[in-house]
């Protein structure tokens, strides 16, 4: 039914009808609809802002997912990276222990990539502590598999030499002491024979007859056979692997420079040359540049009962003839 409009006229006292124009109807019939669409667009604004869109939930329900999936990664990394420290553990002190060869460096099994910063374009991402610290362990995780892969191919490499290695390796008396007898001093402090001073005495002392015959103790070739200042006519033999030994005060010498040597072969005779004070054969092994105490490297020629008697000898203050 349509609407039919009054107005009040105060002059008679009496309502007028009046008659709308089209245009006053058209601006009517606008205005209602603004004012609804305003109150509809209103309402919808203010449900979306309480309970959100499909669309908005759905994407809070997976990124939550995604949250939980990080985090689950998370703690499998940290239980990755549990293992390969156990690894590189039994790589350092095991593996390598018995190979004779130094363990990997911290400071390369943790090496960072360096240069910028790797991380910058997931500092924007909702969550980006824990996106971060997850692709961290990721890359840190990569690096070391990749360096403990590498180390096992080394420690593949010395298995196939351990053999020849053990051969190198200085293992047996330079001089035929198997009641120990000939043992004179050790390795350590000891007293100067001629300038009667402290002295850290460099290897191990065998007194013996001059003539009495001095062995290689490892595979070798000889670097060394001729005089030197102090120990007069030596023998040096690098045995590779890092290893080295000194044959020191001989009287005679059987090998020459280059010469090929296998353990227990006759490198020359027990003298009494250079800075000496009796017949003896002074004898150093050297480790990667560096002289260690011989006494560690006897396992082939003495049982368990011989190299504790070897070790209480050694370690005494005994005569010192150089």
């Amino acid at each position: 039914m349509r609407k039919v409009y009054y107005i009040y006229n105060p002059k008679t006292r009496t309502y007028d009808r009046i008659y709308p124009t089209v245009r006053q109807r058209a601006l009517s019939i606008l205005r209602r609809l603004f004012i609804g669409m305003g109150l509809g667009a209103a309402s919808f604004i203010l449900l979306l802002w309480i309970f959100g869109s499909p669309s908005e939930k759905e994407l809070r329900i997976e990124n939550s997912r995604l949250v939980a999936q990080y985090n689950v990664l998370s703690r499998r990394l940290d239980q990755a990276l549990g293992v390969m420290k156990d690894i590189q553990q039994r790589d350092d002190n095991l593996y390598r222990v018995v190979l004779q060869a130094d363990p990997i460096a911290d400071a390369v099994r943790k090496a960072g990539y360096g240069g910028t910063n790797r991380y910058e374009e997931l500092m924007d991402m909702a969550n980006s502590d824990l996106v971060v610290n997850t692709t961290q362990k990721m890359d840190m995780l990569d690096r070391q598999l990749y360096i403990q892969s590498q180390s096992f191919d080394e420690v593949v490499a010395l298995c196939k030499e351990h053999d020849d290695m053990l051969k190198c390796i200085p293992a047996i008396q330079p001089v035929s002491n198997k009641e120990l007898k000939h043992t004179a001093s050790g390795y350590g402090m000891r007293i100067d024979p001629i300038y009667k001073t402290a002295k850290f005495h460099e290897g191990m002392d065998f007194s013996a007859n001059i003539g009495t015959p001095i062995y290689a103790t490892g595979n070798g070739t000889v670097t060394k056979a001729g005089w030197q200042s102090g120990y007069g006519k030596v023998v040096i033999i690098n045995h590779g692997y890092g290893y080295e030994t000194l044959y020191a005060h001989m009287n005679d010498i059987d090998v020459r420079v280059g010469q090929k040597v296998i353990r227990g072969e006759v490198i020359g005779k027990v003298g009494n040359t250079g800075k000496s004070t009796g017949p003896h054969l002074h004898y150093e092994v050297h480790v990667k540049g560096k002289v260690v105490n011989p006494v560690n490297y006897y396992f082939m020629d003495l049982n368990a009962d011989d190299y504790d008697r070897m070790i209480q000898l050694a370690a005494n203050h005994g005569k010192v003839f150089d």
